[in-house]
């Protein structure tokens, strides 16, 4: 499969989101076989917990799939750039290729804000960003004017 191909699959997990009310965020991780082993969405706002991002929910399937905490030989492809958690997750996970789709100006580690990967930690993922970004900017900018049309009187 094609980056733009994973990413599809992480869009429609983001679409998901939007059903619960979370901002439409979704995740895969493909193993080096190129299967999909691991699959997240956002549900900060379903279970009510701020650490519900997409890019956690996946890494624990991915973990859980092949029975480490390793995720050595796998690639995250995620809609929008990581946060900080979601990179000290991935460095930790040891996951080496990143992809996202649309930049995060406010909490983006991957360079927008700061980049975490690029910091001494031991592990240095590949970064490739926007793939599909116009599809994924969408789908959030159309979450955002939905709620805000929603809170009008």
């Amino acid at each position: 499969m094609e980056r733009e191909e994973y990413m599809r699959a992480a869009v429609e997990l983001a679409r998901e989101a939007v059903l619960t009310g979370d901002v439409p965020v979704g995740c895969v991780i493909a193993d080096s076989a190129g299967t999909i082993i691991g699959r997240g969405r956002n549900r900060r706002e379903e279970r009510k917990s701020a650490v519900r991002h997409a890019e956690i929910e996946a890494i624990e399937q991915a973990c859980a799939a092949v029975g480490s905490w390793r995720l050595d030989g796998c690639a995250l492809y995620v809609t929008l750039e990581p946060c900080p958690m979601c990179a000290g997750a991935i460095i930790n996970a040891r996951i080496p290729t990143v992809v996202y789709g649309a930049k995060e100006p406010v909490t983006g580690s991957c360079g927008s804000v700061i980049n975490l990967f690029e910091e001494h930690y031991g592990f240095r993922p590949a970064i490739y960003g926007g793939v599909l970004a116009g599809e994924c900017a969408e789908l959030l900018r159309e979450f955002f004017q939905d709620m805000r049309t929603a809170s009008l009187p």
